[in-house]
């Protein structure tokens, strides 16, 4: 029976994000099975630790695939790599998504190796804007992804969470501290969330007399406060964000 097995050094090794339904898709469209995707990567890239469990692991999300892994993975299931990663989400996983080593990173934003490092592992950006600047154009990242792996979500939510609450015109000016985007965009998008925000409230106060109906509401529209100020930024902005 086969079992889950690879060298240490492999299993302390990050990998790129991995969109384990994607694999999982990719190899049923071909008529494999975990047994067949396990062979080929063992017979045509080397990798003699593969099995059908891991195989299995990584398309459950159990584990990631390192970078060599998951380049033989796409060569036996015909596809690129890109295919098979995810939407990366932290500062390291845009790195590694971009082919990019640490001290190439460090390098280029102008941070001591062992201080980027640190900074990665504990998801705790502190660089100066120019570094930060540096950081956005060399892994590319869009403005919500440059607000996220810079630590800046909880402040940003914060902000977001009282201008639909009280008065939204008080928001614009620390909204757009922390946000490069064009003034008469941030004032629209603020008041519409507000006016969403409001009108649902008023409206679930009306149908049921507000109780636990009209505060689960205004609860999930202040938990998904970010994607919707988000989406509404792209749908306004010509270029998206």
């Amino acid at each position: 029976m086969w079992r889950v097995r690879r060298p240490q050094a492999l299993s302390n090794q990050p990998g790129p994000p991995f969109n384990a339904p994607a694999a999982r898709r990719l190899r049923a469209a071909l008529g494999m099975g975990p047994e067949h995707v396990a062979h080929d990567m063992r017979a045509s890239y080397g990798l003699p630790y593969v099995s059908p469990d891991l195989v299995v692991a990584w398309e459950r999300g159990a584990l990631t695939p390192t970078s060599p892994e998951l380049t033989a993975l796409a060569g036996v299931l015909w596809c690129s790599p890109g295919e098979l990663i995810g939407h990366p989400r932290t500062l390291r996983e845009h790195r590694i998504a971009r082919g990019l080593a640490p001290e190439d990173v460090a390098r280029t934003v102008g941070l001591e190796l062992l201080a980027y490092m640190r900074m990665e592992e504990t998801d705790d950006w502190r660089g100066t804007d120019r570094q930060s600047s540096a950081l956005a154009g060399l892994l590319d990242l869009s403005l919500p992804d440059f607000v996220t792996v810079t630590g800046r979500n909880p402040k940003l939510a914060e902000l977001l969470r009282g201008a639909v609450t009280t008065r939204w015109q008080a928001y614009v000016r620390p909204v757009g501290k922390m946000l490069p985007l064009d003034r008469r965009l941030l004032e629209d998008t603020l008041q519409e969330l507000h006016q969403d925000y409001q009108g649902r409230m008023v409206a679930t106060l009306s149908w049921g007399g507000g109780g636990e109906g009209s505060d689960a509401s205004g609860r999930d529209f202040l938990d998904r406060i970010l994607d919707l100020f988000w989406i509404r930024v792209s749908d306004r902005s010509p270029d998206g964000v």
